[in-house]
Formats: C-alpha cells, sequence, structure tokens
C-alpha cells in the first residue's frame, strides 16, 4: 500500500528530526511539526504506518517511534545514487588578495562528498594559505554555511564582489579579521556589512 501525502511528510519529518537529534519526536512534536491540531491524527496515522511497515514503535516507551527498512529501501529507490556523483566547480577563489568571483560551467568528482546539495569546489589562485597546506592551483571543497565559527577557514565575499579564503576571526571592535595562512602577508579587516561569507572549507584535492 503507497503512503498518502500526510503519511510521507510525516516518515520525512521523523527521518529528519532522527537525523539531526538523534532519537524521535514526541508525538506532540510531530503535531507541531506537520500543523496538526490533535494528536488522536497523529496516533491514526502511526498506527496505519506501523501496519504499512514503513515505522515500528515500542509500546510503553517514550520517544519509541523507528523508521522501518521499507522505507529506506523506497527512499533509496526514489533517488538512486549515479556511479561518480559530482559537485560544481563554481569559479575560481583568491588565496592572496580578494579578485572578482566569475563562475564557470564545470563539473569535479567527490564520490565522498557529493551527497549533499550545498557541497561546492573553487580553484586556488595565490598563496595565502599555504601554511594550512592549502596552495595556489589546489581545489577545495566547500559547504554552504553563511555562519561560521572563529578559526574556519571560510570563503568570504568582500563589499559583495570580491572572494577571498581565509581564516575568519571576531575583532574586539566589531570588526571581522580575515586571517592568511602566510607570515608574509597581513590580515584584511572589514566590517560585518562589508562580509557575507559563502561556506567553509571541507578538504583540499590537490593535482600534481
Amino acid at each position: 500500500m503507497a503512503l498518502t501525502r500526510r503519511q510521507k511528510q510525516l516518515m520525512d519529518f521523523l527521518a529528519t528530526f532522527i537525523e539531526k537529534n538523534g532519537y524521535s519526536p514526541s508525538y506532540e512534536e510531530i503535531a507541531t511539526g506537520l500543523g496538526l491540531a490533535s494528536l488522536a491524527t497523529v496516533h491514526k496515522h502511526i498506527q496505519s504506518l506501523e501496519t504499512k511497515q514503513y515505522l515500528r514503535r515500542s509500546y510503553n516507551h517514550s520517544r519509541s517511534l523507528e523508521i522501518g527498512d521499507r522505507f529506506f529501501a523506497e527512499e533509496r529507490a526514489r533517488h538512486p545514487q549515479t556511479a561518480n556523483p559530482g559537485v560544481p566547480l563554481l569559479g575560481r577563489i583568491a588565496a592572496g588578495m580578494p579578485v572578482e568571483a566569475i563562475a564557470t560551467p564545470e563539473t569535479l568528482y567527490f564520490s565522498d562528498f557529493a551527497k549533499n546539495e550545498s557541497t561546492f569546489a573553487l580553484e586556488v589562485r595565490g598563496d595565502s594559505m599555504i601554511e594550512d597546506h592549502i596552495c595556489s592551483g589546489d581545489y577545495v571543497l566547500c559547504e554552504k554555511a553563511p555562519v561560521v565559527k572563529p578559526g574556519e577557514i571560510v570563503v568570504a565575499l568582500v563589499d559583495g564582489a570580491d572572494a577571498t579564503l581565509k581564516r575568519y576571526y571576531n575583532e574586539p571592535d566589531g570588526r571581522i579579521r580575515l586571517q592568511p595562512a602566510n607570515a608574509t602577508m597581513n590580515p584584511i579587516y572589514v566590517r560585518p556589512d562589508q562580509l557575507q561569507i559563502q561556506g567553509r572549507v571541507l578538504a583540499v584535492m590537490r593535482k600534481y
């Protein structure tokens, strides 16, 4: 028996909640997440999904819902992985002074990272990150992230046009310091309104 639209929404909510939190949601959290006014409706959907073998539950235990193998099998069939998943190569990034960011219609293949749609790649130009072992000509694999932690290597867009790769730090005077990993180069200081964080670096790939 196929899932109804509301049952599919419930299963998707359940899978996302468990992946994020490590435990299943309460019935109240399901009702809130799906905009349902009645817990009786949640009970009804869960009972039906259990009958269809899309989920399991342990009785007399709170947060006892477990996703059944049938749901995972159907999700894999619905979203098959390609043999060579790729990520878009969006352009080149300065590891020296900022340069204009220009998109390019190319694709790099990183099968270990390409499962996430927020992943993209950039080619490095310049030597400002060499002490972090990121050299000119390397490719950095990045994850879109508008908010980052101090010390992370970020893709920073300065004044809406100039992109650069640096470590991110907050200064006591309210400015942002974009710190190179090269003792011969000075940091870049910008106001928060001058800066847009495009993402954080996940990995580096080098061709020899």
